[in-house]
C-alpha cells in the first residue's frame, strides 16, 4: 500500500489543490495507519477492511488522542480509499458511510456571583458609554439573552415599567422574557439620560444600543467592551458575550428554578441543550452542602 502514497498525495495537491500544512496532515494521517497495518501483516489494500479502521480509530483513542485528531484521521483514510477506489486499486471501499466521532464539548464557563457583581460594578454610570456598557451588561445577565439578541434590540422592545424584553432567536421566533429590577432600572438611566447623547443629531436610529457614531451597536464591539470590563474586575478566566448568558442559566438553576423556565428564557427548542447547566448547578449544589453540613464529611 505504501507505493500507492505517493500518487494519493499528487492527486490531493494537483486535483485538489489543498494547502502544504493540510498535505502534511494527510500524509502523516495515512502513513501512520499504513505502519499499523503492515504490523498486522496486511500489505495489500484489498485486505483491508471496516474492522481494521476501525481498530485503528480504537487505538487512536486508547492513546488518549483527542476527537478532534480521531475525526481529522477518519477524513484523512476516506480520502486515501476513495482514491484508491477512483483510481480502481480496490473494488470496495471500507470507509462508506463511516461517521466521525461527536466532539467532546468543554463546559461552559460560569462566574461566581461575586465575580458577576465585579463586572457589573466596573462601568463608569456617570459617562454616556459607561452608562450604556452598565444597561447592557445587566440586561445580559438578567435576561441570558444572546449577544446578537442584545445589539438587535430597538428602543420599543424593552419595557421598563413592566419589565420585559421582546427578542428574536436565530430561528426568527420571538420570546419575550422577563427583566428584573437593577437591570430594568439601569435601561431606564440610560435611556432616559444617556442615549441622546450617543445619539447623532441627524440620525433616526431606532437601535438601543449605540456606538460612539451613532449607530446601532456591532458584534465586535460589544466583545470588546465586555473583554475590557472582564480585566478591569480582574476575571481570570477568558469569558465571552455568551459567558453571561451561561452564568444567568446556571444561577438561575442553583436558586431553585425549573429547568423548563429556564429553558424558555434562553430561546432552547430542545431541553437537553439547557441540561448541561442543570449538571453544573448540582456540581456546586454538592459543593454547598459538603462544605457546610455538618455532617458531610
Amino acid at each position: 500500500m505504501k507505493s500507492y502514497l505517493q500518487p494519493f498525495m499528487q492527486y490531493l495537491s494537483g486535483d485538489k489543490g489543498l494547502s502544504p500544512s493540510t498535505l502534511e496532515s494527510y500524509g502523516r494521517d495515512i502513513s501512520q495507519f499504513l505502519e499499523f497495518t503492515e504490523e498486522r501483516g496486511l500489505d495489500a489494500a484489498e485486505e483491508i477492511r471496516r474492522t481494521h479502521i476501525m481498530l485503528y480509530l480504537g487505538a487512536l483513542r486508547g492513546a488518549g488522542k483527542a476527537a478532534a485528531t480521531v475525526n481529522r484521521n477518519t477524513v484523512s483514510l476516506r480520502a486515501y480509499f476513495h482514491f484508491l477506489l477512483k483510481e480502481r486499486l480496490i473494488v470496495q471501499d471500507p470507509t462508506l458511510d463511516m461517521e466521525a466521532m461527536k466532539p467532546s464539548h468543554k463546559p461552559p464557563i460560569i462566574l461566581s456571583i461575586e465575580e458577576i457583581e465585579r463586572l457589573l460594578a466596573a462601568p463608569d454610570e456617570a459617562a454616556p458609554q459607561g452608562m450604556r456598557d452598565k444597561a447592557m451588561l445587566e440586561l445580559l445577565y438578567a435576561t441570558g439573552i444572546r449577544v446578537t439578541e442584545l445589539i438587535s434590540l430597538n428602543v420599543e422592545d424593552v419595557n421598563t415599567s413592566l419589565r420585559f424584553a421582546r427578542c428574536s432567536g436565530a430561528s426568527g421566533k420571538e420570546r419575550v422574557v422577563p427583566i428584573g429590577v437593577i437591570a430594568a432600572d439601569c435601561v431606564a438611566r440610560y435611556t432616559s439620560g444617556m442615549r441622546d447623547k450617543l445619539l447623532r443629531a441627524s440620525r433616526e436610529e431606532p437601535a438601543l444600543f449605540l456606538n460612539s457614531l451613532g449607530g446601532r451597536l456591532t458584534r465586535q464591539g460589544f466583545w470588546k467592551i465586555i473583554k475590557k470590563y472582564a480585566r478591569e474586575a480582574q476575571i481570570e478566566q477568558d469569558i465571552t458575550p455568551h459567558t453571561l448568558r451561561h452564568s444567568f442559566a446556571a444561577h438561575l438553576l442553583e436558586g431553585g428554578a425549573d429547568l423548563r423556565s429556564v429553558q424558555q428564557m434562553l430561546g432552547h427548542s430542545d431541553s437537553s441543550t439547557t441540561q448541561i447547566y442543570s449538571g453544573i448547578a448540582r456540581k456546586n449544589m454538592k459543593e454547598v452542602y459538603e462544605n457546610h453540613h455538618p455532617r458531610a464529611k
